[in-house]
């Protein structure tokens, strides 16, 4: 089992986490994981919070001279910015007095968790329901990434949307132009016009939305099981997605444009296939390479929607905390648009999940044990690696 637990505030002294079940004998190191973190913070739209932070995670325990050990494996990212909170977010009572945040956000969890927690000061709450908390993911799912390289599975990410701007998707995609746009899309004529979209969100003090796209290859058939709901690797992947900050649909290969068409317009129709290492093939995807909760061994192909962040320099109206009274919402420094970023953050919770079903199926306490136990299920069900 791949699991993991963060802690930390985005003013904090740090973010940490804790990642358990990772076997032995897997080489990582800081490096591998900063440029994952790097790929996070990067994105047109990003605010000047990026400035600041140079994402690094420290690996405090769980490898030694380069190779996991089998226990638990303990990271830190630090937060640049602390010196500039130690009062405001001090563990220790505070000497003087914190001015409160009592301006509620509209669509933020500050209604919600101040209500839900009995909080007088949103403070606690934003500062947790920050997305500044997944830079701790990304730092776990480049772990997990680096495991399900050694099986040759990737996880990708790329942008379909942003604005009201749609990209035209060919195929195959072209990874490294993704890798380098600003807005991480492959279409550099939509890449112009995200641009400029997210130019007049700044402008009018307003933010942008969009859709991502994750696309998993590699992936065997076998992940997941039909057998109880919590299981099914595709409520896994859609629980695990939705979770990110700011994300409020996910959909699944075909998704919901296969509402409208008719069963003969929508199953993959599964074909013979010769001379390849394994005997059939799909002559479609839009199942996603899920079918039945199970991995079927096509490419997992899902969709987040991600909505427009709710700090606005140019704030909502809204009501105070304390007094009931109407005022316009709390601003504090933002971004503009965080989709490229979000994307990267589903990458990340992808490879997760993926390496926990992945490790569920083919358990193994050292890398070689899970290697053999791998090769020998392949071999069992006919297709050759």
């Amino acid at each position: 089992m791949f699991r993991f637990l963060t802690a930390g505030e985005s003013h904090g002294q740090a973010l940490v986490a804790i990642v358990e079940g990772v076997p032995a004998g897997l080489s990582i190191d800081e490096e591998y994981i900063a440029r994952e973190l790097e790929r996070r913070q990067r994105g047109y739209g990003r605010g000047g919070r990026m400035a600041i932070e140079r994402d690094r995670a420290q690996i405090l325990s769980g490898v030694r001279h380069g190779l996991t050990m089998g226990s638990p494996i303990a990271l830190l990212v630090a937060n640049r910015d602390w010196e500039n909170w130690r009062e405001i977010m001090s563990v220790a009572p505070s000497q003087e007095p914190v001015d409160p945040v009592t301006r509620l956000r509209p669509g933020h969890a500050d209604l919600t968790g101040t209500m839900k927690y009995n909080q007088s000061d949103v403070r606690p709450i934003l500062e947790r329901a920050s997305a500044r908390e997944t830079s701790a993911r990304v730092a776990v799912g480049a772990v997990a990434k680096r495991f399900l390289e050694e099986f040759g599975i990737l996880a990708r990410s790329h942008i379909l949307a942003i604005g009201g701007v749609s990209a035209m998707v060919t195929e195959p995609l072209d990874w490294e132009r993704v890798e380098s746009s600003p807005v991480r899309c492959a279409d550099a004529e939509a890449e112009k016009e995200m641009v400029a979209a997210i130019d007049r969100a700044r402008e009018a003090g307003d933010t942008e939305g969009g859709i991502f796209e994750v696309i998993a290859s590699g992936i065997p058939i076998g992940l997941g099981s039909h057998v109880h709901w919590d299981r099914k690797l595709s409520g896994r992947l859609a629980q695990a997605v939705m979770s990110i900050n700011a994300v409020k649909g996910v959909e699944i290969g075909g998704g919901f444009a296969l509402a409208g068409l008719r069963g003969s317009q929508v199953h993959d129709i599964i074909q013979p296939l010769t001379g390849s290492p394994r005997p059939w093939q799909h002559a479609t995807n839009r199942a996603g390479g899920i079918e039945g909760g199970i991995s079927n061994g096509e490419p997992i192909v899902l969709r987040g929607v991600v909505k427009p962040i709710p700090t606005l320099a140019k704030p909502l109206p809204s009501v105070d905390l304390r007094t009931g009274e109407a005022v316009q919402a709390h601003y504090e420094r933002s971004d503009v648009c965080v989709v490229p970023s979000a994307g990267v953050v589903a990458e990340a919770m992808v490879a997760i999940i993926l390496a926990d079903a992945f490790l569920e199926k083919f358990g193994g306490d050292h890398l070689e044990e899970t290697r053999r136990n791998y090769q020998s299920y392949l071999s069992t069900i006919g297709i050759k690696k």
